[in-house]
């Protein structure tokens, strides 16, 4: 029997696989490193400094939770002398694929030929135009994407690497030129990264979910969390994002220049009516 790891995409994936009855200890990776800077060498000291300070600053989360929730879990993989199974659990929108992508990176850094390196990575379902969350399978149906998982050698952790520099350098010609789809056990980066290149400003200076929060301020007097219900609507039927609310608060708060606020209802201000008519 394998001593086997799993690291999974979030807390709520922890009770399915549990559930499931696939042996092995389970650590989950608490980042969103889709959002804020990030640093290209992944666990080194200037990582985690700059996570650490954009959690504080950004999201009001003091760095001793940051450290017990996030950190403290990622330490766990500097030693992996008593497993020789890994398996990460990840899904296919841009904020579980840069994750994977960091990952990837440091346990490239990592490499232990005594263990053998895997990739279970929820999305397309054979027959379902819709793609798939890892929440919307079953304990039962894990056994079936455990069995069916893909085997990644030091040279898929490689390429993972490569693909996580030129997302973290944050050029977007070199990301842009880069080719996402050259490693098929990665079958999503292409589609995640083409949804972050929208990320970076328009024509009119902003971007692809700062221009749709001012047209549905526009289209309707809503509150904060109406407009992020809206954004949540939008992102699930039309892009691959995967953002949690959290994150569009935090774009809705950025764009205070543009909206004026009346009885707790958002209203566009004559900047923002600008740049909707532009």
């Amino acid at each position: 029997m394998a001593n086997t790891i799993h690291i999974v995409n979030g807390d709520a994936v922890v009770p399915i696989l549990t559930g499931s009855g696939i042996e092995g200890d389970i650590i989950v990776w608490r980042e969103m490193l889709c959002d804020g800077p990030v640093y290209v060498k992944v666990g080194s000291d200037e990582f985690w400094k700059k996570r650490l300070d954009y959690f504080e600053k950004e999201l009001d989360v003091s760095k001793l939770e940051y450290f017990d929730k996030t950190i403290k879990e990622l330490l766990k993989l500097e030693d992996l002398s008593n497993y020789n199974e890994l398996v990460m659990w990840f899904e296919f929108d841009l904020f579980c694929q840069v994750n994977l992508m960091a990952l990837s990176t440091f346990l490239y850094k990592n490499y232990r030929k005594t263990i053998t390196y895997n990739l279970v990575c929820s999305g397309k379902v054979k027959g379902n135009e819709k793609l798939h969350s890892l929440t919307d399978f079953s304990p039962e149906d894990f056994k079936e994407l455990y069995n069916n998982k893909l085997k990644l050698n030091k040279t898929d952790l490689e390429y993972a690497k490569e693909c996580w520099e030129a997302y973290a350098k944050n050029n977007i010609e070199k990301i842009a030129a880069f080719d996402y789809s050259e490693n098929n056990k990665f079958s999503y980066f292409e589609l995640a990264m083409k949804q972050h290149l929208k990320r970076f400003q328009t024509i009119n200076g902003l971007n692809e979910i700062q221009n749709k929060i001012l047209e549905t301020i526009d289209s309707s007097a809503l509150t904060a969390k109406e407009i992020v219900q809206n954004l949540l609507i939008w992102q699930h039927q039309e892009t691959v994002y995967g953002f949690g609310d959290m994150q569009y608060f935090l774009y809705l708060k950025k764009l205070h220049s543009f909206v004026q606020i009346n009885e707790e209802k958002y209203f566009l201000n004559a900047i923002g009516k600008a740049i909707i008519n532009q």
